[in-house]
């Protein structure tokens, strides 16, 4: 099965980006996944669903413990994973 994350952490600073959201940027690049796109507002990836579920466990620890208030993420099921 592969899906697709998409999240955000808060609180937001429009000036320069916390370190919650820098480490939540960090843990989904360097997870095995692809299709990443990071923004200032929203970040998503695919993969297949245990390197996602593994990147989501990660991202809520670290996020967290950066200082994030709030992450809201959101899974979906985009199809099978491909061979």
């Amino acid at each position: 099965m592969r899906l697709r994350v998409e999240f955000t952490t808060e609180p937001f600073d429009l000036d320069e980006a916390p370190a919650h959201a820098v480490v939540a940027r960090e843990v989904i690049q360097s997870a095995d996944l692809d299709a990443v796109d990071v923004g200032p507002f929203g970040n998503t990836a695919e993969g297949g669903a245990d390197q996602v579920l593994t990147a989501v466990d990660s991202l809520l620890r670290k996020a967290l413990e950066s200082g994030a208030t709030r992450v809201s993420l959101q899974v979906n099921v985009v199809g099978e994973e491909v061979q």
